[in-house]
């Protein structure tokens, strides 16, 4: 019983955090894809898509940090593996992919490769900047 409630809380805190941290990511890559494709760009797809790029990126996060066994602070260590580098351009081809598949412009064509890429690399900019700075 003990195992079944564990899992519950560990699957309602990763939805919970990845819906956090997509809110902060969501209005970054908006305000990117606002300005890349200069016409205005759906926000609850935007949120959407980075919602699902954010829940596959913690899997992926936690599993590298899993595999390497840097589960606990501090985290310097496993910000300098090799294999969460190659997880981490993993997961921003993954984020390209997600945002120029799920996020509309208000005209109905899709949002360019080039401008999910601009968006991808502006929130890893941001996220990286904050992980490196609490690691």
């Amino acid at each position: 019983m003990t195992t079944l409630l564990t899992l519950v809380s560990t699957l309602l805190w990763w939805v919970l955090y990845s819906s956090i941290g997509a809110l902060f990511f969501a209005i970054i890559a908006w305000s990117v894809l606002r300005w890349a494709e200069r016409c205005p760009v759906v926000f609850n797809r935007t949120y959407f898509a980075c919602l699902v790029w954010n829940l596959i990126g913690l899997l992926l996060v936690a599993g590298v940090a899993m595999h390497e066994g840097h589960t606990k602070p501090p985290y310097a260590p496993l910000l300098a593996s090799p294999l969460l580098r190659g997880a981490l351009v993993v997961d921003m081809l993954i984020g390209v992919f997600v945002l120029w598949r799920l996020i509309p412009r208000v005209d109905a064509h899709r949002v360019r490769p080039a401008s999910a890429c601009m968006a991808v690399a502006a929130v890893m900019a941001v996220a990286f900047g904050a992980a490196t700075s609490l690691a």
